[in-house]
């Protein structure tokens, strides 16, 4: 371990910590896990004992405050982070936290504020922006690829957030958890959307909840539900664009991400089965110069510089983890800003704020 080796502490043992970010952690020469907690200590000693952690710590706070953590990973359900985040912040430790990062919008504005104010460096989960293809349209539309860009449309479309679900996700039911179709898949594809083609100017969008009684599988117990699961937004680019977004959530046969981005000169698309837990990366597709008009969309190769990471054979969804926690590496040894942080956080806050507020117009 050399003396620019960053080492984490882990809050969170769950699915997401074991199937993403230790083995994505594992895999980069950057970091070191040195130490795990859960609010289940026989959670937090399993996945020690398989990802080879050496401290197992019941009491998060102590976690925090070991001298031998730089990089504390908070990793529970959204409505836990904002203690845990500050804490961490408090004792000047750089952060990471998922996305969402706070059930609230001035919570989030609060914890950007507070680790500015200690110096800290805090990074959030919002990954699906560091995929090589998504990286690659980027860099596309900022080298000319299509011209200028004339629209913008993504379509989401998901098995997850059905109306039956189960009992180990009931939580999710209660609207305040900040844990639907707009705050989650919202949170991470629009963050890849405006990311290749810039930030939304002017939105008008219309919010449904089509679900309104959710089932546990287990029980059978019902409870009514006010959470959002289909959305839709049009609206207009910074520069001058348009753009369209469909969000389903609890599809029978899910639809997955596409993304079609046109302008004056060509043309983007950026397909996946899957939105989530994928496999393989986005598909490019793109067409633009003197092709004849009416010319197909071609497959776009996505070059190898944009596939940086040591062991490529994690899930792809694992891996736009591992390039988000490179990129945090990155950041720290050269005073760049590769890396989503809280301040992009914060952004997606108002974003998923101005789409609620413009459909509670619509209705009111």
């Amino acid at each position: 371990m050399s003396e620019q080796t960053i080492r984490v502490g882990v809050i969170g043992a769950g699915g997401w910590a074991t199937y993403g970010h230790l083995p994505a952690l594992r895999t980069l020469p950057e970091f070191d896990v040195v130490a795990v907690s859960a609010r289940r200590k026989e959670s937090a000693e399993k996945a020690a004992e398989k990802f080879g952690i050496p401290r197992v710590y019941a009491d998060t706070h102590e976690l925090i405050k070991d001298p031998d953590v730089d990089l504390v990973a908070v990793l529970t359900p959204t409505s836990q982070r904002v203690p845990l985040v500050k804490a961490a912040i408090e004792a000047g430790k750089d952060v990471y936290s998922e996305w969402p990062l706070t059930t609230r919008t001035a919570d989030s504005e609060e914890l950007l504020a507070l680790a500015e104010a200690k110096g800290v460096r805090h990074a959030v989960g919002l990954q699906r922006r560091q995929g090589p293809a998504a990286r690659y349209a980027r860099d596309l539309v900022a080298r000319g690829y299509v011209g200028d860009v004339r629209a913008a449309r993504i379509s989401v479309g998901v098995d997850a957030f059905g109306p039956v679900m189960p009992e180990k996700v009931a939580w999710t039911f209660d609207v305040d958890a900040f844990t639907h179709v707009l705050s989650i898949y919202g949170g991470h594809f629009l963050d890849v959307l405006f990311q290749i083609v810039g930030p939304p100017k002017d939105l008008t969008s219309v919010i449904e909840t089509q679900f309104s009684e959710l089932t546990v599988e287990e029980t059978g117990k019902t409870v009514t539900s006010a959470k959002p699961d289909a959305v839709m937004a049009i609206g207009t680019l910074e520069n001058g664009g348009l753009f369209s977004v469909q969000l389903e959530g609890g599809q029978k046969f899910p639809t997955g991400l596409q993304i079609d981005i046109t302008g004056t000169e060509g043309v983007l698309r950026l397909t996946n089965d899957r939105a989530f837990e994928n496999t393989e990366d986005n598909t490019l597709h793109g067409v633009n110069g003197d092709s004849s008009p009416g010319s197909a969309l071609a497959v776009l190769p996505v070059p190898e510089e944009y596939r940086s990471l040591p062991d490529a054979s994690l899930d792809e969804s694992v891996q736009d983890l591992a390039h988000l926690y490179a990129a945090f590496a990155r950041d720290k040894a050269n005073g760049t800003t590769e890396a989503t942080t809280f301040a992009d956080a914060v952004n997606q806050h108002h974003l998923i704020d101005r789409i609620q507020e413009s459909s509670e117009r619509r209705s009111a």
